[in-house]
């Protein structure tokens, strides 16, 4: 997982959230509940650094957890385990007590009872990160802090549908039911495959000035993002700039700028769109420029609204605007 933030002088602008993690996810128990619809809209805000926010209940307190596809589990702020009741994984569980995080470890927490709208897990799994420099740019901002992060270890078992420009979840309750979900529109979107890895990383097919190359679908991502080894091999110009970046683990680095002639995603193409350049070695692991299609990038939040992206966990395919 990284945090990705990204900051000018002392003020952050920016943050994008990635786990990779080549295991099952957590299993899981559903708390028993009562009868109710099979599917819910939850709406959602964004945050002035381009998230997306659901409210959440942690051990009955009130939470603000980031809609993240970029993390394949989900999280909790680490300043503020304490205060949702969160203990750690003894080393007597059968559960992995800590996982490796861009090459450190990083403890697992459990949540008694973690409720998003009417869905309730038990026993839910949480890794604890630090969000530490997110939560004082939030309370420069004036805005309430994020507490937590809501990953695809969630999404997928509810068969989510996620409206990236109409800022609306829709969970599907009876994950059994292979029943299309209701009043969401398709009309006028292309609908591309999404790649899922076993560690729950979301990909699809695309190109860059026509050199094709995946990119992992990051709504945790403030804004899309190449790799700089990728773009220097590509002779693409770049700009310098003022901003650094530093995710979970890892060490600050310069962020530069560059003007994508054409970025397809799927057969959609985006003209000269400016995206941020940074390495993402650490981030994306061995599949970075590996093989026939390389993983390039992050397609990040910026576009995903733009383009009024909708992902589905369900039939695992982005629909986007053309």
């Amino acid at each position: 997982m990284s945090f990705i933030r990204v900051r000018r002088a002392l003020f952050i602008v920016g943050g994008a959230m990635l786990l990779l993690l080549a295991q099952p996810a957590f299993a899981r128990q559903p708390a028993p509940r009562s009868s109710s619809p099979q599917f819910e809209a939850l709406p959602l805000d964004r945050s002035a650094q381009n998230h997306l926010i659901v409210r959440a209940f942690i051990n009955g307190k009130p939470a603000r957890l980031a809609v993240d596809t970029g993390a394949p589990v989900s999280a909790i702020a680490a300043n503020r385990r304490v205060h949702f009741g969160v203990p750690f994984i003894s080393d007597t569980s059968k559960l992995p007590p800590r996982i490796i995080i861009n090459g450190a470890f990083s403890s697992v927490g459990i949540a008694k009872t973690l409720r998003i709208g009417a869905l309730t897990l038990v026993d839910e799994p949480m890794v604890a990160i630090n969000l530490g420099p997110e939560s004082r740019a939030a309370r420069i901002r004036g805005e309430q802090e994020i507490d937590g992060i809501l990953g695809a270890d969630i999404l997928f078992p509810t068969r989510a549908v996620l409206d990236c420009q109409r800022q609306l979840l829709i969970l599907n309750l009876d994950p059994d039911s292979q029943r299309a979900t209701p009043g969401v529109d398709y009309t006028g979107l292309a609908s591309l495959p999404i790649h899922v890895s076993d560690g729950y990383n979301l990909y699809v097919d695309g190109a860059v000035n026509g050199a094709p190359g995946q990119l992992l679908v990051d709504t945790g991502a403030f804004a899309t993002l190449l790799h700089r080894p990728f773009v220097q091999q590509m002779k693409i110009p770049m700009r310098r700039t003022r901003l650094v970046s530093a995710g979970v683990n890892t060490l600050q680095t310069r962020v530069q700028v560059a003007r994508i002639r054409r970025l397809s995603v799927g057969e959609v193409n985006v003209v000269g769109h400016y995206v941020g350049v940074i390495d993402l070695a650490s981030l994306l692991g061995d599949r970075v420029l590996a093989g026939k299609r390389p993983v390039v990038g992050l397609l990040g939040g910026e576009l995903l609204r733009s383009l009024h992206g909708i992902i589905d966990f369900g039939t695992r395919r982005l629909y986007l605007k053309g």
